[in-house]
């Protein structure tokens, strides 16, 4: 079976942009629930209602795969399912190794769905002595010591992050260094890497503080302050100058 180091999916020597890369997964996941409804055909704006976005958009995003659809019929369900498979580089074994087995990384070890979408759990790494030899999700846990050895034997290309901000630029210059050009990133901390390697970012609190916008935006919409409720402005007593009243503040 091909790994991940000898194989690389074709999305950017083909121009696709990343903003339609980035939508690729959604309409992968929309189309494998119609598939496992055994439905043949969908049309586009079923499709896209079914991944959130619109109908123009989608059809522009498969016009750079080159699938355009039959007019009338739609798109067939099970092309596109392996053609994005394909073009997102799934249809081929990417093993992967996650660093950090705390509740995070043994949650992401024990996630059924990386074997149905083409990702193999190959190592699992932590620093605690105490974790080697244990069994996760069917995997053994090894020492971060043997990380270059293990990377180098499995043929890793893809590592995650799943260890505290302090120690993790350091885990990813050595996956780095033993050949990793892809990691994906749960520590929250922005890591430097060179060119060439991707990191993808992945920060639970970041996305709560977005929602907590959300919901104080909206938590204000349906309650509106009396004017006579907000602290009145400080008043202040304007200074004289040459051409008479100078404001407080003056503007920059």
């Amino acid at each position: 079976m091909a790994t991940g180091r000898t194989h690389r999916p074709a999305t950017r020597s083909r121009g696709i942009p990343e903003a339609t890369v980035a939508r690729l997964p959604l309409y992968l996941r929309a189309l494998t629930a119609l598939s496992e409804r055994s439905v043949p055909t969908v049309s586009s704006e079923e499709l896209a209602t079914a991944a959130g976005v619109n109908s123009a958009k989608l059809r522009k995003d498969f016009s750079y795969l080159g699938s355009y659809g039959t007019r009338g019929v739609g798109y067939d369900v099970e092309y596109l399912v392996y053609q994005i498979s394909r073009e997102l580089g799934l249809t081929q074994d990417w093993p992967v190794v996650i660093v950090g087995v705390g509740n995070l990384g043994a949650a992401l070890a024990n996630y059924g769905g990386f074997a149905s979408r083409g990702f193999r759990v190959a190592a699992l790494l932590d620093q605690d002595p105490g974790l080697t030899g244990r069994i996760v999700a069917g995997v053994p846990v090894s020492h971060t010591d043997d990380l270059e050895r293990i990377v180098t034997e499995n043929g890793v290309s893809i590592g995650v992050i799943t260890i505290p901000a302090g120690g993790a630029q350091q885990v990813c210059d050595r996956l780095v260094a033993a050949g990793v050009t892809s990691i994906l990133n749960f520590a929250p901390t922005v890591l430097s890497v060179p060119e060439g390697v991707d990191v993808r970012k992945v920060d639970l609190s970041i996305e709560l503080q977005i929602l907590a916008f959300h919901e104080q935006r909206k938590a204000g919409e349906d309650t509106t302050v009396p004017a006579a409720d907000l602290p009145a402005e400080p008043r202040t007593s304007p200074r004289k100058g040459p051409d008479g009243d100078v404001p407080a503040v003056m503007p920059a």
